[in-house]
């Protein structure tokens, strides 16, 4: 058996495959949109040779690509003798909600070519027919938000072991830019010492390790922090208790460039050690 686990994620256009991708990309997979399926093989060799770290893979394949149809099925066979383990995942979505999507987007159906976006959905779902067949994994997004659809992604493929059920996005932000408009939590950090304020540190951002010693040496920042943790160890039980899956943490200084992704970057750490997923993003890391 290789140890290398690779998803194919295929099935119906507008049904959320982009989203899944970025889902497993967040949670530590290799991911690469629309290879054609002729290269996976060569392309999961190299891979294996020459990034021995990667050890998950994740990759959109679908009729964008003209040979999809007629190779699949030959290419993941032949891969799965010599022992890959490949886990195909395929996404799909009820005819009016795939409308509603192309209509909402003004995107073009690939099969629509000749034909209305709604015969393009229809014909559609009969070529792929024998790839939902073949597929390990169905998931209908019909109902589902953006949201929805990457926990449920993330959470068919985290090891049970590490699995929690709460979803946690920290973003660091500047309040000159306004507040995040899906923030749960928005955390006000402007009480740190301000390094915009020394000549060395102003040009420079809170990934720097000068930027990050000089927020964090402190006592003032010490103690919040661990009051912090400790808030937060409260009350997101709590939150799972109710049903909350995600949970949206903000940091804000003035301009969303230093303190903020100091605590941005040391809070996703300390949820990361309790197996959170955690996604961190710096709104205004560029903007000030």
């Amino acid at each position: 058996m290789k140890n290398l686990q690779v998803v194919i994620i295929t099935g119906l256009s507008g049904s959320g495959k982009s989203t899944a991708l970025r889902a497993l990309e967040d949670i530590g997979f290799f991911c690469v949109d629309n290879l054609p399926v002729v290269l996976l093989p060569k392309f999961l060799s190299i891979t294996l040779q020459s990034s021995p770290k990667i050890r998950q893979v994740a990759m959109v394949m679908d009729l964008r690509q003209k040979s999809f149809l007629e190779k699949y099925q030959r290419i993941f066979e032949r891969l799965k003798e010599k022992g890959y383990r490949i886990n195909i995942l395929f996404l799909e979505a009820g005819e009016e909600s795939l409308l509603r999507r192309f209509s909402e987007t003004r995107r073009s159906h690939p099969l629509s070519e000749k034909r209305s976006i709604m015969e393009g959905i229809q014909e559609e779902v009969k070529k792929l027919s024998t790839l939902r067949q073949m597929a390990d994994t169905v998931i209908d997004t019909t109902t589902s938000n953006v949201h929805q659809l990457k926990d449920t992604v993330q959470k068919q493929f985290l090891p049970s072991s590490t699995r929690k059920k709460m979803m946690i996005s920290v973003m660091s932000f500047g309040y000159r830019y306004g507040l995040p408009a899906d923030a749960d939590l928005a955390i006000d950090v402007r009480f740190l010492p301000n390094p915009y304020y020394v000549e060395k540190l102003k040009n420079l951002n809170g990934h720097h390790r000068d930027v990050e010693k000089y927020v964090l040496n402190n006592e003032e920042c010490k103690t919040f922090m661990n009051k912090a943790a400790d808030m937060l160890n409260f009350i997101i039980p709590l939150y799972e208790k109710e049903g909350k899956v995600r949970l949206n943490v903000a940091f804000g200084c003035t301009g969303g460039k230093h303190r903020s992704v100091v605590m941005a970057n040391q809070f996703s750490l300390f949820f990361q050690k309790q197996k959170f997923i955690v996604h961190t993003t710096h709104r205004d890391i560029n903007k000030s």
